[in-house]
């Protein structure tokens, strides 16, 4: 089964780590707005910047954060300008009041012209706008609605991650397929024929026999056959099959697997870095470099993978 095949059958895929969400609203005490920015993290780390007098929002926020995620470092920004909502600028009607009382009066005393209202109005203490201390003292229902506002961020958040998973899901399967392509070319490569391998060894042991009389060619064969079973790759093939299906499987369902991925990409890299060790032929060598390659591209997509 290839990549499409695999993609086209599985219902979801493993996330990403990295990610943005936006959620934005309105409550009594003035626009909000929830900003998070998530990339790859070896845990989940949640840093929160909150305005002043919100800290005890904390623990149910990182406690929705957890609940959804498993890796990742989250930079959650909530701003609160509770200056520029519509009407925030208000009237202190008890100000007011005793204002024009004492003008009535002043006005009963002396011929004097009325004021304007914006004389009035810039008198100090007739308009008043809420200071930041108002938001100490938010509602229960305000902070009701950032809470709610945060994880609807973290829907949008978890919905961003999970179509860059999806698509570093494809890239990786394509990838997989790759290394699976090279594991069959070198089962069937020219240079692991068992004549051919006698053959070089043959001429390798012909080649000491003649430059040094002296060596007893039966010790010269044993040697071969040992060097011969060594060279071996039979091993190393196998286990690269195996870890393709592993691969497939952890790559095939939802959920965290990036560790378990990057587990597998190590291996893949041990496999292949064994297999050039052990090549003794050129067309081998290349199988072996390319397979290092595609394995070295794996394990970067893989580490973005929750």
């Amino acid at each position: 089964m290839n990549a499409t095949e695999i993609a086209q059958e599985a219902g979801a895929t493993p996330a990403s780590m990295t990610g943005f969400a936006r959620q934005s609203g309105v409550i009594d005490a003035g626009p909000w707005a929830w900003e998070i920015r998530s990339v790859n993290g070896r845990g989940l780390d949640l840093r929160l910047r909150l305005p002043p007098g919100l800290d005890a929002l904390e623990p149910t926020l990182r406690a929705a954060v957890s609940a959804r995620f498993a890796r990742g470092t989250l930079n959650a920004t909530l701003t609160l300008d509770s200056g520029m909502v519509s009407g925030a600028l208000r009237i202190n009607r008890v100000v007011l009041n005793s204002v024009l009382t004492a003008i009535e009066d002043i006005q009963s005393r002396l011929d004097t012209v009325p004021p304007t209202p914006e004389g009035i109005l810039a008198l100090r203490g007739v308009l008043e706008q809420p200071s930041a201390a108002t938001i100490d003292d938010l509602s229960e229902a305000d902070r009701a609605a950032l809470v709610k506002g945060f994880t609807a961020a973290l829907d949008g958040l978890g919905a961003a991650r999970a179509a860059e998973g999806k698509a570093i899901t494809t890239v990786v399967l394509a990838q997989v397929d790759r290394v699976a392509g090279l594991v069959a070319a070198a089962r069937v490569a020219p240079g692991r024929r068992p004549e051919v391998i006698a053959e070089r060894l043959a001429s390798q042991v012909r080649q000491l026999v003649a430059t040094d009389s002296g060596l007893d060619p039966a010790r010269l064969h044993a040697e071969a056959v040992l060097i011969a079973t060594r060279a071996d790759i039979q091993e190393e093939l196998d286990r690269l099959d195996a870890h393709v299906a592993a691969a497939r499987t952890l790559l095939s369902g939802p959920g965290p697997v990036g560790r378990k991925l990057d587990f597998l990409a190590q291996e893949f890299g041990r496999e292949a870095n064994t297999l050039c060790a052990k090549a003794g032929d050129a067309m081998l060598s290349g199988l072996g470099l390319e397979l290092k390659a595609v394995v070295d591209q794996m394990r970067e997509q893989v580490q973005n993978l929750e």
